[in-house]
C-alpha cells in the first residue's frame, strides 16, 4: 500500500510552530531545544522532496499539455 504523503501546508505549519516555539522561548532546555532542531530538520527534508516530487509533478502535466 503506498504511504500516504503528508500535506505541504501541515509540514509547514509544523515547523513554523517550531519557529515559535524558540522565539517564544526564553530560557529553554538544551536537550528539549536540540529535538526541535532535529524534528525541524527533518520535515525540511522531506518538504524539499515532497517539493520537488510536485515540481516534477506540474513539469509532467505541462509537458502533456504541451504535446496536445
Amino acid at each position: 500500500m503506498a504511504e500516504k504523503k503528508e500535506n505541504i501546508q501541515d509540514q509547514l505549519k509544523k515547523l513554523e510552530s517550531i519557529a515559535t516555539w524558540f522565539e517564544k522561548e526564553k530560557e529553554f532546555d538544551v536537550e528539549e531545544g536540540l529535538v526541535k532542531i532535529k524534528e525541524g530538520a527533518e520535515l525540511v527534508k522531506k518538504l524539499k522532496t515532497r517539493l520537488k516530487e510536485v515540481e516534477n509533478e506540474f513539469r509532467e502535466l505541462e509537458a502533456e499539455i504541451s504535446d496536445k
